[in-house]
């Protein structure tokens, strides 16, 4: 990825910074720093200021950072709050931000004891959050790769799958055929719940065999140049019941009226709730209890949080999911789940399965 695009998002950062009137702004959220300097490692620290950007990391990592890290001076540390510290007071900086969900109260504690009353720590939340909510066009072209090798293992399970297979060893086929084609891992415990299993939204994949009649959930993802692929298909081992086609039927309309609902400018808790109404209409709005959605990208789960809660607005530029389900304990479930882009006059649908009932 070429510095520019790591220099324009740390610019947002510092705009960020600006509002805040903060001298600068501490990430320790290895995703957030993955986003602004490019470093895949698993520990480090970034200082962005108003006009400069310093990654903070230990012996462990100084080849792999001067490889990768972009557009940001390396400094190096021994000890990781020794180092956040001397770089701090090296720097003169007073009021600093800090990730408030992510930055650990200890250290919060070591930096406010070891300098006193000479910096101030103050949390952001939301503020950083929305920064990586609208993706850049490179992000787009990594979640398309994403998509398209998770479609593809998808495509092969649908091969194998069969009555009597066992949930474990077809979501270990699975992960197999993602990692033997490129994929860096799985987003996720890769999710197969037949039967009576299928009512769990959760369900990881268990020694049962798949049964004639029986619904299938697979709730499967997979991650590629550290971006994210989420989708949910439901499938039917035989021909469906009258019961199985109305209830997917339902989940279906719900999936794709809120879909015909997106909009920039629209509030996101309005998705959720047309998503949630018709299902509700149809006499199953107690089986749908979680939201219809969430970002995704860098983390298989970011925001936009998609649900009844969110006032924010939808903006041009943000990928999330569209999943409503109906679970219904002792009988089973259904979930459709997509990948959505928000585009200037409406939305595009990143993932392309088919999303009509496949007898399997």
């Amino acid at each position: 990825m070429p510095d520019s695009a790591f220099e324009k998002r740390q610019q947002g950062l510092r705009e960020i910074i600006k509002i805040n009137h903060l001298e600068a702004l501490l990430l320790t959220n290895l995703e957030n720093i993955r986003y602004l300097c490019g470093f895949t490692g698993s520990d480090g620290a970034l200082l962005v200021t108003q006009t400069a950007t310093f990654f903070l990391t230990d012996s462990r990592y100084w080849t792999q950072a001067e490889e990768e890290v972009k557009h940001s001076q390396i400094i190096h540390y021994r000890k990781k709050l020794d180092g956040i510290v001397s770089t701090l007071s090296d720097l003169n900086l007073k009021r600093v931000g800090v990730e408030g969900p992510f930055f650990p109260l200890s250290a919060y504690q070591f930096i406010s004891k070891t300098l006193g009353h000479t910096v101030e720590l103050l949390s952001l939340e939301d503020e950083v959050k929305n920064l990586r909510a609208v993706k850049d066009l490179q992000e787009l072209s990594f979640l398309r790769s994403a998509i398209d090798l998770a479609t593809q293992s998808f495509l092969h399970i649908l091969g194998v799958i069969q009555e009597g297979s066992i949930e474990k060893d077809l979501a270990l086929e699975m992960e197999f055929f993602m990692k033997r084609h490129g994929a860096e891992g799985t987003g996720f415990d890769i999710i197969i719940a037949s039967g009576q299993r299928s009512a769990l939204p959760h369900g990881r994949a268990s020694g049962k065999k798949i049964e004639k009649g029986d619904f299938i959930l697979i709730d499967f993802g997979l991650r590629t140049q550290g971006y994210h692929s989420d989708q949910t298909r439901t499938l039917v081992c035989g021909e469906p019941t009258q019961e199985q086609s109305k209830i997917y039927g339902i989940v279906k309309e719900a999936h794709d009226r809120a879909i015909e609902g997106i909009q920039p400018g629209t509030p996101i808790c309005e998705i959720d709730k047309i998503a949630r109404d018709h299902i509700r209409e149809a006499g199953y709005g107690d089986y749908f209890g979680h939201g219809l959605g969430h970002g995704i990208g860098l983390a298989v789960h970011e925001d936009p949080v998609v649900n009844g809660d969110n006032k924010g607005l939808i903006q041009e530029g943000m990928v999330f999911t569209i999943e409503p389900g109906i679970y219904i304990p002792g009988w089973g479930g259904v979930r459709i789940e997509d990948m959505v882009l928000v585009k200037e006059n409406g939305v595009e649908v990143l993932t392309y399965l088919p999303t009509a009932l496949k007898i399997v």
